[in-house]
């Protein structure tokens, strides 16, 4: 179990990579936008898990891990945001290729939005306090409005296949969090969470993914477009 958490990031890249090659995909002609997408958002999200890291925020068990650290954070970290975004809008783009109007509407998309935004500044007035769950909102508040307000056709697209993404997220982030393992691979300081959990796993991680995975989605979508029109 040494190196369970490279295992779980391999294994969640692995399949999506391969698929990226199928001729009705072709989804590696998305690279030129992704990785540049993931690698913005790893300028925020790195600096903002290696703070946590070092104030007991949360940490990392090392026996699940290799050893291997940069910036106090494991290699197997940094490739969480590599191979899981990967994977994950991998599965956007699929579901999409496949259930063209796999997306929800306007109306759907709209009580959807305004749904969210309540919960999370509901969330914020009685848990403004805890860190993990106060920036963590905050950011996610502020990504949804902006994409809302000047991109809301991702969200149409995006929000039913987050809802299908969950299941395979629930899946590892619970081995990660404790599901079917002695001791957790990430543990959290619940002083620093609501406290309410699903299963193993924490609430404040599914608004987590869900800001993760948006921000790289509207970027690789804004950089498909520029690489296009630069193309006619």
């Amino acid at each position: 179990m040494k190196y369970l958490y490279l295992w779980l990031n391999i294994c969640s890249f692995l399949v999506p990579f391969l698929f990226s090659f199928h001729p009705k995909l072709q989804f590696y002609k998305k690279w030129r936008s992704l990785f540049p997408a993931i690698f913005i958002m790893m300028a925020f999200f790195i600096p903002w898990d290696v703070v946590f890291t070092n104030n007991g925020i949360w940490g990392f068990n090392d026996a699940y891990i290799s050893g291997v650290k940069i910036l106090n954070l494991p290699i197997e970290e940094w490739l969480f945001f590599i191979c899981i975004p990967y994977a994950c809008i991998f599965t956007h783009y699929s579901l999409h290729h496949f259930f063209s109007k796999f997306s929800f509407s306007k109306k759907i998309t709209s009580i959807s939005y305004f749904i969210l935004i309540l919960v999370l500044i509901v969330s914020l007035w009685y848990f403004y306090d805890r860190w993990y769950t106060l920036i963590n909102f905050v950011y996610a508040l502020i990504l949804l409005g902006l994409v809302y307000n000047y991109q809301r056709e991702s969200l149409q697209k995006f929000f039913p296949t987050f809802l299908i993404i969950l299941l395979p997220f629930f899946l590892v982030n619970g081995i990660l969090t404790g599901s079917g393992i002695e001791a957790p691979v990430v543990w959290y300081n619940n002083v620093e969470t609501i406290g309410l959990r699903i299963g193993t796993v924490p609430i404040e991680d599914t608004i987590y993914a869900l800001g993760m995975l948006l921000i790289v989605l509207v970027l690789t979508e804004y950089f498909e477009k520029k690489f296009n029109k630069n193309l006619k």
